[in-house]
């Protein structure tokens, strides 16, 4: 234990030594660490999927499930995406030293709200890999150095992918400290984390399950970026347009089951539930979704099981889906507000009266209209990645990428001011 402990210390310090330098750094040279990672991931590609190839066999000899086998896997493709999210980080506005607002008071004062980086921020992570590049990736845009956790089964790959990002620090002149990767998979590594490692971090932010994030939240003593779970909601509307519905549901339900943005649960309308609840069911059970749901859902395909109550509370990240009958859009708003976690909803409709209803009441992170839930993603909306979705009410809520890895100084010009007695 004195060794982990002089261990993760060291961690923190060098996180801590590496601040000055990427606060003086150019928004050049930060994108050049990022470009020159890129490269070194793409040329690394046979190394880095070695390193997977020995993480999938340790994870299916474990037993892990297909999802999570999923989230672990690497290939040409993916380390291609992860190159290329890393580009578009580079591409993003550089937020640091932004002007947010501007004014000037009566007495001369001129007054900036100025963007500047949170800090040492810990980031622990289970199974996917691809976490190691895009939270890097975006720490550095950012200015914030970056302690890396990632979880035992993917070890591996993080490290090989880790050892990109820590070449293109090199190439730029940046230190090595402002992208560290934990390098035990020692469990009390992460309780020297949430206690701050010495004061050195400033924020932590969990990615994995619910134990995962419960423990997080339970033991922290610094501040926490996230979510519990993605118990993602499609509500059916009557006025959905069929084929439209079941592409949208289908995509959103089994797309990738895995991750969080994936729906869980399935709401159609009473209203138009005879004509399209069959059609929606029988499209999931054959992409393979085993179903459940309740009494009106069971006479619709003899194929769905009866739903427990724990079912429209279970985030499966698996082909599992649950259906529920509800009353129109105030049922589905009520069903929402009673079982989700506060991560992202979608509803199906042509009536754009209904669909406003829907988006003002349903109190989620991300709210859509004709859209699948798989889109709640950073990459998706733009940002070029993201550390992962918050559920909170302060700070950040909903993908959290370089603008939300930043906070604000206030920065008072003034020519000899003095507050009057």
């Amino acid at each position: 234990m004195t060794d982990l402990a002089t261990v993760m210390q060291g961690l923190g310090r060098a996180a801590a030594g590496a601040r000055s330098a990427l606060a003086r750094s150019s928004t050049a040279t930060r994108n050049a660490a990022l470009a020159a990672a890129a490269r070194q991931l793409r040329d690394s590609r046979t190394a880095i999927l070695a390193a997977n190839a020995e993480d999938m066999a340790a994870a299916r000899a474990r037993g892990l499930s297909g999802a999570m086998l999923d989230r672990l896997k690497l290939d040409d493709s993916r380390i291609e995406s992860m190159a290329r999210g890393i580009e578009d980080i580079i591409a993003l506005p550089d937020p640091l030293g932004s002007v947010s607002a501007e004014w000037t008071r009566p007495n001369g004062l001129v007054i900036q709200r100025v963007r500047v980086p949170l800090g040492v921020i810990g980031i622990i992570y289970e199974s996917r890999p691809n976490v190691t590049a895009d939270a890097g990736a975006l720490c550095l845009k950012s200015g914030n150095p970056v302690i890396l956790r990632g979880g035992s089964e993917s070890r591996h790959s993080s490290s090989a992918i880790h050892a990109c990002l820590v070449a293109g620090l090199r190439e730029a002149g940046l230190p090595e400290g402002a992208i560290q990767l934990v390098p035990t998979t020692d469990r009390a590594a992460v309780g020297m984390m949430l206690a701050g490692l010495d004061n050195h971090i400033n924020v932590i932010v969990p990615r994995g399950g619910r134990s995962l994030v419960e423990r997080v939240q339970a033991e922290a003593r610094v501040p926490v970026i996230g979510h519990l779970e993605g118990l993602c909601h499609v509500y059916v509307d009557r006025d959905a347009d069929p084929d439209m519905a079941n592409s949208i549901v289908v995509n959103a339900k089994l797309r990738r089951t895995g991750i969080c943005g994936a729906a869980e649960t399935l709401l159609v309308d009473s209203g138009c539930a005879p004509g399209v609840l069959p059609a929606l069911l029988a499209a999931l059970a054959e992409g393979g979704c085993e179903l459940r749901g309740d009494a009106l859902a069971q006479q619709a395909d003899a194929r769905v099981k009866p739903a427990a109550e724990a079912d429209w509370r279970t985030e499966y990240l698996d082909a599992i889906i649950s259906v529920r009958v509800v009353e129109g859009v105030a049922g589905a708003i009520a069903h929402i507000a009673q079982y989700g976690s506060g991560h992202t909803e979608s509803i199906v409709t042509a009536n754009a009266a209904t669909a406003e209803r829907f988006l003002a009441e349903v109190d989620s992170a991300i709210v859509l209209h004709n859209a699948s839930t798989q889109f709640a993603d950073g990459g998706e909306f733009g940002m070029g990645a993201e550390i992962g979705i918050s559920t909170d009410r302060f700070h950040a809520r909903g993908p959290v990428g370089v603008e939300q890895l930043t906070s604000y100084k206030y920065v008072v010009r003034g020519s000899g001011q003095t507050r009057p007695g």
